[in-house]
C-alpha cells in the first residue's frame, strides 16, 4: 500500500472516531446544559442539523477542492473541526452546542475530499478495492468512537470532545507534514461566491444522464442504510428483550464482519464480477439477509446475519467506483462532493422514514420494518437493470471541452472495459 493512500486511510479512521466519539454522551452533555424535557427534542434537531450542513457544504468542499488543490482544503476543515470540538468542550450555554454541532457538520463534509483524494491516487481498476477499505476504515472507526466515547464520558461528559479535538489535530498534523498533494488546484483560479453556491454541483451531475440513475441508487442505498442506526436497538429491546450490552455486542458483530468484507472482499469481488455484478450480488445478499430478519423468531439469528449483511457490503464500493468512472479528473471533487451530499441527504429523512414506520408496526410485527426496508430496496432494482451491457459514456471534462466556443471531445474515453465486460449507463 502506497504511503498517500495509507495517510489518508488513517486519517479517516481518525475523523470516523472523532465522530462516534460523541454520540454516547450527547444526552447526557445536553441535560448538563439545557433542560431535560426539550433533551430528546434538541438531539433530534442537533442529528438533523448536522445531516443538513453535511448535505449543503459537500458539494462545496468538493468544487473547491478541484479548484485549490485536496490538500488546502483539507487542512482548513481539520483545523476547523479540531477548534470547534474544543469549543463544545467547554460550551456553556446549549445555542453553542447546536451551533457547534452544525459546523462539526460542515467540516466533515471533507470525506468528499478524502474520496477525491482516493480517486486521483488510483487508477480505474484499483478503484473499487481502494473505496472498499475507505468505507472500511470509516466502519472501523465508528465501531472504537462510541465505546471510547463511552468510556470517557463516565469519566467526565466532556471529555470525548477534547479527545475528538485531539484526533483531528493530529490529523492535521497527518496532512500537513506527510500527505502530499494529489492534484493541484487549477493555476491563476481566483476565488468566486457562486462557488459557494451548494445547489450547482447538483444541478451539474443532474445534466449528464448516466449518471442520475447511478445518483438514484446511490440515494436508495444510503437511504436503507440509515434504517439499521435507528431500528436495530429498539428491534433488539422489543423483539428479544436484549440489554445495551447485547446491543452493542451485536453492533460491534455487525460492523466488524461488514469491515473485514469492505476491505478484503470488494477488490476480489470486482476483478472477478466487474462493478455492475458486484453491485448486484451485494445487493442480493442484503435483500435475503433483511428478509430472514423480518421473520426471525430468536435472537441468535441477529448474530447468524452478519456474515450476510457485510456481503451485502461489496455493493456500495462497486458502485462508487463504477460512479467516478463516468466523469473526467477534473471534476473528481465536484463529483464526489455531490455523493457525500446524497448521504447526508439520506441521513436526514432515512432515520424520519423509518422511525414512523417502525412506530407503525412495532405493536402487531416487529420484524416488519426490515421487509419495509427490502422493498424500499427493490425500488434500486430497474435502474440496476438499466446499467446494461454496452459502451460506458464518460462526460467530457472541462480539459477536454470548451463549453463556449468550438473545441469538444471527439469521442476519446467513450468505450470502456470494465473488468472484462461492456457496460453502458442509460
Amino acid at each position: 500500500m502506497n504511503k498517500p493512500l495509507l495517510v489518508i486511510l488513517t486519517a479517516v479512521t481518525l475523523d470516523a472516531i472523532g465522530i462516534g466519539l460523541i454520540f454516547p454522551i450527547l444526552p447526557a452533555l445536553l441535560r448538563e446544559v439545557g433542560h431535560i424535557s426539550e433533551t430528546a427534542t434538541v438531539l433530534g434537531v442537533m442529528l438533523a442539523l448536522y445531516s443538513a450542513c453535511q448535505f449543503l457544504f459537500s458539494p462545496v468542499l468538493g468544487v473547491l477542492s478541484d479548484r485549490f488543490g485536496r490538500r488546502p482544503v483539507l487542512l482548513v476543515s481539520l483545523a476547523g473541526a479540531a477548534i470547534d470540538y474544543l469549543v463544545m468542550a467547554f460550551a456553556p450555554e446549549l445555542w453553542m452546542l447546536v451551533l457547534g454541532r452544525a459546523i462539526s457538520g460542515i467540516t466533515s463534509a471533507n470525506m468528499a475530499v478524502a474520496t477525491a483524494y482516493i480517486t486521483d491516487i488510483s487508477s480505474e481498476d484499483e478503484r473499487a478495492r481502494r473505496f472498499g477499505l475507505f468505507h472500511a476504515m470509516f466502519g472501523i472507526g465508528f465501531i472504537i468512537g462510541p465505546v471510547l466515547g463511552g468510556v470517557l464520558g463516565d469519566f467526565w461528559v466532556r471529555a470525548p470532545f477534547i479527545a475528538a479535538a485531539c484526533l483531528n489535530a493530529i490529523n492535521f498534523a497527518l496532512a500537513f507534514f506527510v500527505l502530499p498533494e494529489s492534484r493541484p488546484g487549477q493555476p491563476g483560479a481566483k476565488f468566486d461566491f457562486d462557488t459557494l453556491n451548494p445547489f450547482k454541483p447538483l444541478r451539474w451531475a443532474l445534466t449528464f444522464s448516466a449518471l442520475i440513475p447511478l445518483m438514484a441508487i446511490f440515494v436508495i442505498m444510503n437511504f436503507v442504510g440509515t434504517m439499521y442506526g435507528t431500528i436495530w436497538a429498539l428491534f433488539s429491546e422489543d423483539s428479544f428483550g436484549w440489554s445495551g450490552t447485547m446491543i452493542g455486542l451485536s453492533l460491534a458483530s455487525f460492523g466488524v464482519f461488514h469491515a473485514g468484507a469492505q476491505a478484503f472482499l470488494t477488490g476480489p469481488a470486482v476483478a472477478r464480477l466487474g462493478e455492475r455484478w458486484a453491485l448486484v450480488v451485494g445487493m442480493a445478499f442484503e435483500l435475503t439477509a433483511l428478509v430472514i430478519l423480518g421473520v426471525a423468531t430468536q435472537g441468535w439469528v441477529l448474530f447468524a446475519l452478519a456474515p450476510l449483511f457485510a456481503l451485502g457490503g461489496i455493493g456500495m464500493p462497486a458502485l462508487q467506483s463504477y460512479t467516478t468512472r463516468q466523469v473526467g479528473s477534473d471534476k473528481q471533487g465536484q463529483l464526489q462532493g455531490v455523493l457525500a451530499s446524497l448521504v447526508s441527504l439520506s441521513a436526514v429523512f432515512g432515520p424520519l422514514f423509518f422511525s414512523f414506520a417502525y412506530f407503525a408496526v412495532s405493536d402487531t410485527w416487529p420484524g416488519l420494518i426490515w421487509i419495509v426496508g427490502a422493498g424500499v430496496y427493490l425500488l434500486a432494482l430497474p435502474l440496476m437493470l438499466g446499467i446494461r451491457r454496452g459502451a460506458a459514456r464518460r462526460p467530457p471534462s472541462s480539459e477536454s471541452r470548451n463549453y463556449g466556443g468550438k473545441a469538444r471531445n471527439s469521442g476519446k474515453n467513450r468505450h470502456l472495459r470494465l473488468a472484462g465486460a461492456d457496460f453502458d449507463v442509460h
